[in-house]
């Protein structure tokens, strides 16, 4: 491609412009934030640990401030993201870049305006593109030629995200007493798992199309693999349902990460890491207009992981361990994930899911909440 270069040597991009916040007065959820500044202090494992424990047994949902990523690296990304989908459907759209639903991949280029929602003809708004890790097995994985110039940006990336994480699991860890590295050692960068890097726009949508599909522009749903990233975003629209089953607004975090647990370590953990419901919905009136830009890392479990509750004397003494759990046929990280993705995407209309509940061997959750 054809563009001027950076005095630090990369390709110069239009810049994408974060959004105003919005001046609405909406029901913001109560989202814990976690400095991870204290993380290599003496003590401070632990000390962080205790401080996220309510959160992610409660909500499942926290923030993180201090990640040690810069405001231009974000940007670079942002930027990065806007241009490809800038691009027109001829050229991005292409079937070898495309994600595969029918067998459950959910490597690569994600149409909008494809697939209509709840059973009306209205187009669902959602485009994304999904990066697998940069690894030798996932070399013939869709990464779109838009994208060679930029490689070894996002691969740094996408590297210090999954190290970001493995932070994060470290408190998982801790907070179910297993060996610290219980969990990053089965989320490793090098060993192949359904991982992936997430560009993500939600188009607007005309006022009267929103309101034929309950202004919604994701539906609810829990996330498929372990914990999930997302850079923070100024356009209001996602949702948590809290314990009383009401929906509140997850708030920007300025420079931070919004963090929630998926559901592999729900399973995990015998349900004490809660796998929350959650959606999007059509932002307030003065962020109507916008598109609604994401950038997303997605930790997912090694690809031969075996799912099933943790040896944690946590869970033991509180009895949310069976005694026959080891006995339990085996579901891989690879399986699950696939077959979620399948079952979730792999349909011409996302259709109204309340009720309906995922299953894969002994692993089961609901599909979607209301």
């Amino acid at each position: 491609m054809s563009a001027a270069v950076k005095s630090n040597g990369t390709l110069a991009l239009p810049e994408w412009k974060r959004p105003e916040k919005t001046k609405n007065e909406l029901p913001w959820a109560d989202i814990k934030t976690i400095d991870l500044q204290k993380f290599d202090l003496p003590g401070g494992k632990q000390e962080l640990a205790e401080e996220l424990r309510d959160a992610v047994h409660s909500t499942g949902f926290f923030s993180l401030i201090n990640t040690s990523f810069s405001p231009e690296e974000v940007q670079r990304q942002y930027d990065i993201a806007k241009s490809f989908f800038g691009l027109e459907t001829v050229d991005k759209g292409q079937p070898e870049y495309r994600c595969d639903f029918s067998q459950g991949n959910y490597f690569g280029w994600r149409a909008a305006h494809e697939k209509t929602i709840m059973g009306t003809d209205v187009l669902d708004n959602v485009e994304s593109v999904n990066i697998a890790k940069f690894i030798t097995q996932y070399a013939k994985e869709p990464f779109h030629p838009f994208f060679h110039p930029f490689k070894a940006e996002i691969e740094s990336f996408s590297r210090k995200s999954l190290d970001l994480a493995s932070k994060v699991l470290t408190l998982f860890s801790i907070i179910l007493e297993l060996p610290d590295d219980y969990f990053s050692s089965r989320h490793a960068y090098e060993s192949p798992s359904e991982d992936h890097l997430r560009y993500m726009t939600y188009h607007p949508r005309p006022l009267e199309d929103d309101a034929r599909v309950q202004n919604t522009w994701s539906r609810a749903h829990t996330d498929f693999g372990s914990l999930t990233l997302l850079w923070s975003q100024d356009v209001a629209g996602l949702q948590i349902k809290t314990v009383s089953g009401e929906w509140r607004y997850v708030p920007p975090v300025d420079n931070g990460i919004v963090c929630n647990v998926g559901d592999t370590l729900d399973f995990w953990s015998a349900g004490y890491l809660k796998s929350t419901t959650h959606r999007v919905v059509r932002p307030p009136q003065d962020q109507a207009h916008l598109h609604r830009q994401g950038l997303f890392y997605f930790v997912r479990p090694g690809d031969d992981v075996d799912i099933k509750p943790a040896p944690s004397p946590l869970l033991k003494r509180l009895g949310l361990i069976e005694d026959d759990y080891k006995a339990r046929a085996p579901v891989t990280g690879l399986q699950y994930v696939r077959e979620r993705v399948r079952s979730y995407h792999n349909h011409n209309d996302y259709a109204d899911m309340k009720g309906h509940k995922f299953r894969i061997g002994d692993l089961e959750i609901e599909d979607e909440a209301a």
